[in-house]
């Protein structure tokens, strides 16, 4: 259904509009200077773990930590009370800043709950409303007395290949689409993974075919609070940070899809630097759609193509903090700024012309963050997640293939990879955006620099 929707909105025009997440960040330093330095950085942390021969260890300090029943309740009601608003806003709702589909999925889901999730623990365990419904709809069956059935097993063959297709619609929604009818993608995917629930069973779908749990629990490797590996959904593993990266269970599917989460980060980024515009211009969306898969797919390819030499787990464990940093990086001013809409939503919930708080006409901002500050986050968040994935990789690589001939020069291929990647996210964030602004025509481009 979800799948229909979306072919449904294909037929709708739709202009493409720029974020704006981060505006050109004039630097201390030369950009030049800092492209080298964090080349060299990356570069020499990887050649520092592979002579050092960093190996991984069985970590001590795991041990089970139970969350307080009323969070667990608090984050489940949270969940279901953005869903139901986001519905409600989709059946009566009109048009105007206090939307706030695009504001849960977009900015609080996409950036927010990913980056709790790799920092601090698994929040969409209790936040998902699609389980919360699940269950809801599964007590109310059993109330009227609908005896349950016995679900299907998944097949192995699928594997977490549904998350990955998801991820990829996901991000061609956020990144090519733009349009309306969010609310309506929402309610078709919460009817197909209802529908999934039921017939393979509510908790085999959330760990290989529900996206977001997919690619929140991927995420999540990093965290020092892990899932719960048990039926008690309160008990999540205590861990030292980062040392969910060398467990296994990573499978060509879950690297696809960090793959698909970090190529779209830094094709969001690229998309909006003048470079692209004046090479591709400003393509209709069938073609900017192209685009988009287009260099999904390269980057997919090359990161296949190095986990032949050093293996999928390896590269696996070392693109999620990559990924965390691209999304730090490129997505910070996103939730501080635009996050601040929740104010206006909140004096219009139905988007129907309110003003209940005073708050309607309130313009969010970041003006308010030393450009300098957000620089310097950005580039220890790159820089930082490449370091932390030389690591990780390297650590998993020697672990899966200890006694492989040349298994340390088959791990260059990776470093070249990740200084690759280094470089071109951060020449990406010194450039000015391409943006469309709203007082102006459509076919009118304009250059914008802000916080510089």
């Amino acid at each position: 259904m979800s799948l229909l929707a979306i072919a449904a909105l294909l037929a709708v025009p739709s202009p493409a509009f720029a974020h704006g997440l981060v505006g050109r960040l004039e630097s201390p330093l030369p950009l030049a200077v800092y492209l080298a330095g964090a080349a060299m950085a990356v570069a020499l942390s990887f050649t520092f773990v592979i002579l050092r021969d960093v190996r991984a260890t069985v970590d001590p300090g795991a041990r089970s930590v139970r969350v307080p029943h009323p969070v667990v309740l608090g984050l489940r009601a949270v969940g279901l009370i953005a869903w139901l608003w986001i519905v409600a806003q989709t059946i009566v709702g009109g048009s105007s800043d206090a939307e706030v589909a695009s504001l849960f999925l977009w900015v609080y889901g996409w950036v927010g709950v990913a980056a709790v999730s790799a920092l601090i623990g698994p929040v969409w365990t209790w936040l998902d409303p699609f389980t919360t419904l699940f269950d809801l709809g599964a007590a109310i069956l059993r109330r009227l007395g609908v005896a349950s059935w016995e679900p299907a097993a998944y097949p192995a063959k699928l594997g977490a290949w549904p998350a990955a297709v998801g991820l990829s619609l996901a991000v061609w929604l956020e990144l090519v689409y733009r349009g309306g009818g969010l609310g309506v993608v929402l309610i078709g995917y919460t009817a197909l993974t209802l529908v999934a629930m039921a017939n393979f069973g509510r908790d085999a779908w959330r760990a290989q075919g529900e996206t977001f749990s997919v690619w929140f629990g991927t995420l999540n490797r990093l965290a020092p609070l892990g899932a719960p590996s048990g039926p008690d959904e309160r008990t999540v593993a205590s861990r030292h940070f980062a040392s969910g990266l060398l467990d296994r269970g990573w499978t060509r599917a879950h690297v696809v899809l960090v793959a698909i989460g970090t190529a779209s980060i830094l094709y969001d980024g690229l998309s909006q630097t003048q470079l692209w515009f004046d090479l591709f211009g400003r393509p209709p969306l069938a073609v900017a759609t192209v685009e988009l898969f287009g260099f999904l797919g390269l980057v997919v390819g090359l990161v296949l193509a190095v986990g032949r030499l050093v293996g999928l787990a390896a590269v696996g464990a070392g693109l999620v903090p990559i990924a965390l940093g691209y999304l730090v990086a490129h997505y910070l001013t996103f939730l501080l700024g635009d996050g601040q809409r929740i104010v206006v939503a909140i004096s219009d919930p139905l988007q129907l012309g309110w003003d209940l708080f005073g708050t309607a006409f309130y313009e969010p901002g970041t003006d308010w963050i030393p450009p300098a500050l957000l620089w310097m986050i950005m580039l220890v968040a790159v820089v930082g997640g490449h370091v932390l994935g030389a690591w990780s990789g390297h650590v998993v690589a020697v672990r899966d293939a200890p006694a492989r001939a040349g298994a340390r020069l088959r791990q260059l291929p990776l470093a070249a990879l990740m200084v690759g990647l280094t470089a071109t996210t951060l020449w990406s964030l010194g450039q000015a955006i391409v943006k469309e602004p709203a007082e102006m025509p459509a076919a009118a481009m304009t250059m914008e620099a802000s916080n510089g």
